[in-house]
């Protein structure tokens, strides 16, 4: 068969199988599975082989299931980065690439004392950037590329998302980041005696903020693959903000910021959580929706 013809015949099989994107996943799914770039796609004329065809009809079928697409071809574009992904790790969002986003910018407007060592005119000779719940680890490779004299660490509970971070972090050759395995802070004294203490310059966190009793309305693709443990934030979806808000203020140097991307209708409860840790300077950032999606705070 033609290529143009099998990418005409995937894209009709996934418009009837009411995928939304299915122009674009169709190509996806040929590219990858093919290993062409999307210019070859449509600028060489050839048929495909049996042995092609058949990997692409496998990669249609699993996604006509309801795997997720980043799955299937295992990875996602994130912040610039190629970040890999699978099974048992969290997918990044764009809402997170938005978190990123205004990080960046909030690090390097940050005042802190004493003030950082001055490299190359941008301040980070030594800043220290803790990411919590890291998954893949899009968070913390995205502050390390753009803050490479920075020191950045990356927590999670998860095997397979340690073991997912610290491979995107070769392939990406980022090498001024960390990764650990623990529960939020409790590792962060144990493994680096660099992390000590208020030392922290910047923690930044996507923790699970999905109220349990709400897990079963997601969409199939996440309910069904995703790793339920970074969905699940417990019955109020506070969980882990509360352990967060809890233990940050000993970690965060002086005018330290705390930036956290939260869920639907949580802005009230963060910042009652916020104001009880004595947090300062707060305000919210609203997503390309208009919900308040962002929280960024000032350590005392």
């Amino acid at each position: 068969m033609n290529i143009i013809d099998k990418l005409k015949e995937v894209s009709t099989f996934l418009k009837n199988t009411a995928t939304e994107n299915f122009a674009k996943e169709a190509e996806l799914i040929i590219t990858e599975a093919l290993k062409i770039s999307k210019t070859e796609l449509y600028t060489r004329s050839f048929n495909i082989y049996v042995k092609d065809s058949e990997l692409i009809d496998s990669f249609v079928v699993r996604r006509c299931e309801g795997e997720p697409l980043q799955y299937i071809i295992g990875y996602i574009d994130f912040y610039g980065l190629k970040i890999n992904v699978g099974k048992g790790v969290l997918i990044p969002r764009p809402e997170t690439e938005l978190l990123v986003e205004k990080a960046i910018i909030s690090v390097r407007e940050q005042k802190l004392l004493p003030q950082p060592t001055f490299i190359n005119g941008e301040t980070e000779g030594e800043r220290k950037i803790l990411d919590l719940c890291t998954g893949s680890g899009c968070i913390a490779l995205a502050m390390a590329q753009h803050f490479p004299h920075a020191l950045v660490c990356g927590v999670d509970m998860s095997d397979i998302a340690i073991e997912y971070a610290i491979k995107n972090a070769k392939e990406n050759n980022i090498n001024n980041v960390h990764f650990i395995k623990g529960d939020l802070f409790e590792p962060i004294s144990v493994h680096f005696s660099l992390f000590t203490p208020h030392c922290f310059d910047c923690i930044i966190s996507n923790p699970p903020y999905i109220k349990r009793s709400e897990i079963i309305n997601l969409q199939r693709e996440i309910r069904d693959y995703e790793p339920i443990q970074a969905l699940d934030g417990g019955k109020e979806g506070l969980d882990f903000y509360k352990k967060i808000f809890s233990e940050a203020p000993k970690f965060l140097k002086e005018r330290g910021l705390l930036i956290l991307e939260i869920g639907v209708n949580q802005s009230v409860d963060i910042m009652v959580l916020a104001s009880n840790a004595g947090f300062r300077n707060m305000r919210f950032i609203k997503d390309y929706s208009g919900i308040e999606r962002i929280f960024i705070g000032e350590a005392n």
